[in-house]
């Protein structure tokens, strides 16, 4: 299997496939963020053109690098993952919206824009609060969701002070309602069964302050029937085939109070940390699944009805992540026995050699360690929020990482007031806090 991730964010697959019996390749970018991630437990290379004909499939856990190489080869290697076409639902907002209209999803108005004083003076002229977008692989610090017309026009004023603008953005009126998203694995077959209602966390720090991250943790769980899956998914089999996806396609809503759904956006890849996540309710051989998805197939790896909740660990300087990966990479994260390991999903980490004590004495030997400042992600399952909330934290617990670990402690918490609202709308039926 060949593992295409310029990131490296999906080392913990590479791990998974490696301990079902399978030959492993990771492909990630020679860069100095990503230079040590796998070091010591998976065979990594830098360019895929070398390895392109060597597997029997390949995965892309990204959309944006490497896709045309991939592409040329779709024809004799089954691949999970987006081609070009399929990869600007996600990455062009423009083109994500247009599907959803085609196919008679209704979305929320918005308007494109590809310079701040043309967006600064739409602001001022409907007064109303919009959610900025940028299009393309962009800094997610570049979303905000603005609380009054004036901070937008602030938040875009400033940008274009920083010369932040790298393409077009757009401006997106803003819905007062709850986030849920659903996702379905895509393949020749269809959808298979059991869509993934998936709850993300994405500010820094507890009660949604900070900035925004990519996710810092997640609620999730498959399930047979889903109002949303029905309403956002099913829709797109057609356009999904015609395209020859396979793979992750994901939703992201907002719900209003009346139950009105207005989608905002598609993930068309893994997400991160969803799929680790996911990891934890997949029954079975990770590629095995994966291999019978792109042949059509549908393995049924997945507990249906069983929650998962996955909380993000870092250490800093993240998310900004400036400093050097000199002060970041090497730091043990003790702890992580042989019982725990299987619920650790190991984000940008290496094999080193550190302090550790054995038997009483204190010897140099081979630990699990950072090598960067993202660094793995803690998951739990169970039949309620609480339950798997309370073993996650209990697992962060028992690691101990000398430098500052982070992470939010507060994830899954806010279903407690939104499950009911959702609930008498027939969205997430019988999903328990």
């Amino acid at each position: 299997m060949l593992l295409i991730d310029p990131n490296g964010a999906s080392l913990d697959i590479a791990l998974r496939a490696q301990a079902d019996g399978h030959d492993v390749i990771m492909i990630i970018r020679d860069t100095p963020k990503t230079e040590h991630i796998g070091t010591g437990l998976v065979k990594v290379e830098r360019e895929p053109a070398k390895w392109i004909n060597w597997p029997d499939m390949i995965i892309l856990a990204d959309n944006v690098r490497w896709l045309r190489d991939v592409d040329g080869v779709r024809d004799r290697v089954p691949v999970i993952g987006p081609t070009q076409e399929a990869a600007d639902w996600e990455l062009d907002r423009e083109v994500g919206q247009a599907v959803f209209k085609e196919h008679g999803i209704a979305t929320p108005p918005y308007q494109t824009f590809s310079n701040y004083d043309d967006a600064i003076t739409y602001v001022k002229k409907h007064d109303k609060r919009f959610v900025s977008k940028p299009s393309g692989d962009a800094d997610k610090a570049l979303s905000y969701v603005s609380q009054t017309p004036a901070d937008l026009v602030y938040m875009l004023e400033r940008w274009k002070k920083l010369g932040k603008l790298k393409g077009e953005f757009l401006l997106q009126e803003f819905k007062e309602g709850i986030e849920m998203a659903v996702g379905g694995f895509f393949g020749p077959g269809g959808f298979n069964e059991g869509w993934c209602e998936n709850f993300e966390f994405k500010k820094l720090m507890n009660k949604d302050l900070g900035v925004t991250t990519g996710e810092q943790g997640t609620v999730l769980r498959f399930v047979m029937n889903s109002k949303l899956g029905r309403k956002m998914l099913k829709p797109l089999e057609a356009a999904l085939d015609a395209l020859d996806y396979v793979g992750y396609v994901d939703v992201n809503c907002i719900i209003e109070e009346n139950g009105t759904i207005w989608p905002l956006e598609f993930t068309m890849r893994p997400g991160w940390p969803t799929l680790n996540i996911q990891m934890a309710l997949n029954q079975g051989d990770t590629i095995e699944w994966l291999y019978d998805l792109a042949t059509g197939k549908d393995a049924r790896n997945f507990l249906m009805d069983r929650l998962a909740i996955g909380v993000v660990m870092s250490i800093p300087d993240y998310p900004y992540s400036h400093i050097t990966r000199r002060e970041v990479t090497g730091i043990p994260v003790y702890g992580a026995d042989r019982a725990l390991k299987k619920h650790i999903h190991p984000c940008e980490m290496m094999l080193d050699m550190v302090p550790t004590q054995v038997n009483g004495s204190i010897i140099t030997a081979p630990e699990l360690c950072t090598a960067g400042d993202y660094v793995l992600v803690m998951t739990a399952t169970g039949t309620s929020v609480k339950e798997c909330k309370a073993t996650a934290y209990g697992r962060l617990k028992r690691l101990t990482v000398p430098n500052s670990p982070m992470y939010r402690t507060d994830i899954g918490d806010r279903l407690a007031k939104q499950l009911p609202v959702l609930q008498s709308n027939g969205y997430a039926i019988h999903l328990a806090y």
